[in-house]
């Protein structure tokens, strides 16, 4: 049984029918003392029906310890958001539930090739930056 409702399907679709690039999604995951790995594999499968350009990869993260290193994950779940061309770093850790699902669609369809709603004034400032930084950002259901 679906978790969207055909409604939001619908709203999804019409979404990412604006991406102009495919997007994988590299979904971190195992089979033991992981509470939250089911649901998260429950919402990513409502993605890839929706758009032929979203794809969904699971990594084991115990038996690809490798890979894991390579896209920085150190716990599951976890998701690793990559381009056509290059990964994103853009990471997801936990079950994207609730407002941090609404935050996975809006950073598939920046990495698809969507676009921006930054203003100019924003756009700038971010260009601004001259050296690596890492932004992390921290929501909590409540």
């Amino acid at each position: 049984m679906p978790l969207l409702s055909p409604a939001d399907q619908d709203k999804l679709r019409a979404a990412f029918d604006e991406m102009t690039s495919p997007v994988r999604v590299l979904f971190f995951t195992q089979a033991l003392d992981c509470d939250t790995c089911v649901q998260a594999r429950q919402i990513l499968d409502e993605l890839p029906p929706l758009s032929g350009k979203i794809t969904i990869e699971e990594v084991n993260f115990i038996l690809d310890k490798e890979k894991a290193a390579q896209y920085g994950i150190d716990r599951v779940p976890a998701l690793a958001l990559v381009g056509e061309k290059s990964d994103s770093r853009i990471r997801f850790l936990g079950a994207p539930s609730g407002y941090e699902f609404i935050s996975l669609v809006q950073a598939v369809l920046l990495v698809g090739g969507r676009g921006t709603s930054l203003t100019p004034e924003n756009l700038a400032r971010v260009a601004s930056v001259d050296k690596p930084m890492t932004m992390k950002v921290f929501t909590t259901p409540t």
